[in-house]
């Protein structure tokens, strides 16, 4: 593993390297923007840029200027241009495996709350999934916004990770251990569609990049009884409660998109259309890549690592 800043040990690269990121804000939702001309022929230059405020920022938005914001295709290929390949099957994704959210009624499944209007709690996505399927990047498409509400929230989860380490290392040390939070088995109808999963909120690949698992639900989460993880638990609770500068807040409209290494992000309640073809519908893609780093060719903790920490 690279010297990365997320160790606790690294105190001297954690402080340069916070310094660097903190430097970034405050950032205008309009700036982590890009416009794609031609959703069809995405340019070297546009992959660049969209590549550029991953690396700084974990996030960014872009914009189709033109062509059928429903089409699939046009997804799928943006992702691949971004380096996310591995798609991430789910219960309820198509059988490309980009999963479509919109309102739906399963008589024979879980009432999903992505799929109902109702206000969507914080999170990572696929906290769920076993440790070697973890989700590294999302691509996030919306094909037809709800006529009110279904706003976004998003926060980059470095700046979680400052966040908490500055309010306490020792937090830190709690959301890293390998059993800190458990989601229990999915079972319906009395049959196990999967197993319960326990593993860390944080840990750090072997690159040195952070990653996190974590839901703000109340229900149907099991937190390790320790002293300092239920304290991390709540100061993060009370960032979702009482807000924080560095969270984001954007609805998308029709052909614009959010692509991220699995930021932090939350919706809010909407009001749908009643017209069949005007519902909300976005379009996600889970990833087990990250977005790499397209201008360098390397990623960008590791380059900066290389170049500014390991200077020390």
């Amino acid at each position: 593993m690279i010297n990365s800043p997320f160790l606790l040990k690294n105190t001297s690269a954690y402080q340069k390297w916070r310094l660097h990121k903190l430097a970034l804000y405050p950032i205008a939702i309009d700036d982590l923007f890009v416009n794609i001309a031609n959703p069809s022929l995405v340019t070297d230059d546009e992959i660049a840029s969209l590549s550029k405020r991953v690396q700084d920022y974990n996030l960014a938005f872009y914009r189709f200027m033109q062509e059928d914001f429903r089409d699939k295709s046009l997804v799928h290929s943006l992702g691949n241009k971004l380096g996310l390949k591995q798609l991430d099957s789910n219960l309820c994704a198509g059988s490309d495996n980009l999963t479509s959210i919109e309102v739906r009624e399963n008589k024979n499944q879980h009432g999903y709350i992505p799929y109902t209007n109702r206000r969507l709690s914080w999170h990572t996505d696929g906290y769920y999934n076993t440790l070697d399927k973890q989700v590294r990047g999302i691509l996030l498409h919306c094909a037809q916004p709800a006529v009110r509400g279904g706003e976004n929230m998003l926060l980059d989860i470095e700046i979680a990770y400052i966040l908490l380490r500055d309010e306490n290392p020792d937090y830190i040390k709690a959301l890293m251990q390998d059993d800190a939070m458990t989601i229990p088995a999915n079972i319906l109808n009395g049959k196990v569609i999967r197993e319960a999963q326990t593993g860390p909120v944080f840990s750090i690949s072997t690159e040195g990049h952070l990653h996190m698992r974590y839901s703000a639900r109340k229900r149907n989460i099991e937190w390790k009884n320790d002293e300092n993880l239920l304290e991390a638990k709540d100061f993060l609770q009370n960032i979702w409660e009482e807000g924080s500068p560095y969270i984001l807040q954007y609805k998308l409209k029709a052909g614009e998109g959010i692509v991220c290494n699995n930021a932090l992000h939350s919706r809010t309640t909407f009001v749908d259309s009643t017209e069949e073809k005007k519902k909300r519908l976005l379009y996600r893609g889970r990833y087990y890549d990250r977005m790499k780093d397209l201008i360098t060719g390397h990623n960008g903790l590791a380059e900066y690592s290389k170049n500014t920490i390991a200077k020390g």
